[in-house]
């Protein structure tokens, strides 16, 4: 299983980090192995680079748009995808300053979904090493 954690990003930093996602990804990363003496440093640092979710309201948005869906499903805080025609199960649970999926597959529905919904969206796989945009994830996967 791969879990990845999809944030998105003041848009001041997509300009600066568009062309070296290598150094967002490490600074994400070193945030997320962080010390627990140093959160205050780690807060500050993560709110300067972050823009938090509306949960509820993507919650809601996500639950409407997918609702009716046979492959979809909904417990408590956590989206599901389980389709068996493209051999994929997917979970996503909306926290209020990312998003974390974890997949079974290399890909998921949820990134095509969640392109729909929101802007400026980077993806990280901590343990991994994996990482990017995703609407230029999303642009290589189409051609």
């Amino acid at each position: 299983m791969k879990v990845y954690y999809i944030f998105r990003l003041k848009k001041e930093f997509i300009n600066l980090y568009k062309d070296n996602p290598s150094v967002l990804f490490n600074i994400l990363k070193s945030i997320y192995f962080l010390d627990k003496t140093e959160v205050d440093y780690g807060y500050n640092l993560f709110n300067q680079l972050i823009s938090p979710y509306k949960k509820n309201e993507l919650d809601k948005n996500l639950y409407v748009k997918l609702h009716k869906e046979i492959p979809y499903s909904k417990r408590k805080d956590t989206h599901c995808i389980n389709n068996l025609y493209k051999d994929e199960i997917s979970r996503l649970v909306v926290n209020n300053f990312y998003l974390k999926l974890e997949v079974e597959q290399e890909n998921s529905s949820f990134f095509e979904i969640l392109n729909q919904e929101l802007d400026n969206l980077f993806v990280c796989s901590f343990k991994n090493i994996d990482f990017f945009f995703l609407s230029e994830y999303l642009r290589k996967e189409l051609v």
